[in-house]
């Protein structure tokens, strides 16, 4: 599916996810009954991620200049019109047992599980001015690493979508997410060496989604990786 079709399911639609052709949309505040569903063609990359890889631009970074974090929009978004914030949106996706705002309509998460994919540590959320940082919600691929590997083609728009996308974006430990920065794969991996085959995949993904290249040290990390795991599926 072209750009310029998914940016118009992620920025002017509901939530939703693709699987076999079919894509479930949730309307409203998320609630477990409150879904539609309609027949359209599959919105994310799917098959073998290193045969994926091959299908990626290898060249150099461009500069970083005229990059802002103001460039892919607002932080954190409600792009799908639910009602909820992306980074809420993800922490209810990806942690367990939550306990939610009962006066934001089930959307803010007070509390919650986090078994985190980056270090494999089980780290208990509780939402404070001083605790929420504990997890973070990481951009797969760095929306610096971005920036230099294509996104400064991309549309305003589009540059809201990728940001919000979430193909692109996991709940992770907080300082570890600090400390990879902008990143890309062939200068931080996540210490837990069991998650890297699906993180690898998971930046090949949103990578050919909105038409990022790789440099050539990035590609020979990603091969390195997905070698090891013949047959990793890119996440979808």
């Amino acid at each position: 599916m072209a750009i310029s079709a998914l940016v118009g399911l992620l920025v002017a639609g509901a939530t939703g996810y693709a699987l076999n052709g079919v894509v479930t949309t949730r309307v409203g505040p998320p609630t477990p009954t409150a879904v539609v569903t309609t027949t359209a063609p599959t919105i994310a990359p799917t098959g073998d991620a290193l045969i994926a890889l091959a299908s990626l631009a290898v060249k150099g970074r461009a500069p970083m200049t005229g990059y802002d974090r103001a460039r892919f929009g607002p932080a954190w978004s409600d792009v799908d019109r639910n009602g909820c914030d992306t980074r809420n949106d993800i922490l209810r996706r990806d942690l367990t047992s939550t306990t939610l705002d009962p006066r934001t309509h089930g959307c803010v998460v007070r509390t919650g599980t986090l078994h985190d994919p980056y270090t494999g540590r089980v780290i208990a959320f509780v939402r404070g001015q001083t605790t929420s940082g504990d997890i973070q919600v990481d951009h797969v691929v760095a929306l610096g690493d971005a920036w230099q590997k294509g996104a400064q083609q991309l549309t305003d728009r589009e540059r809201l979508a990728f940001a919000n996308d979430p193909l692109g974006l996991l709940a992770v430990d907080g300082p570890t997410n600090v400390g990879k920065g902008d990143g890309d794969a062939a200068t931080w991996l996540p210490p837990a060496a069991a998650y890297r085959c699906a993180y690898a995949a998971r930046q090949v993904a949103v990578k050919m989604r909105y038409h990022l290249w790789v440099t050539p040290a990035e590609h020979d990390v990603l091969v390195r990786i997905l070698g090891t795991c013949p047959g990793q599926p890119l996440p979808g």
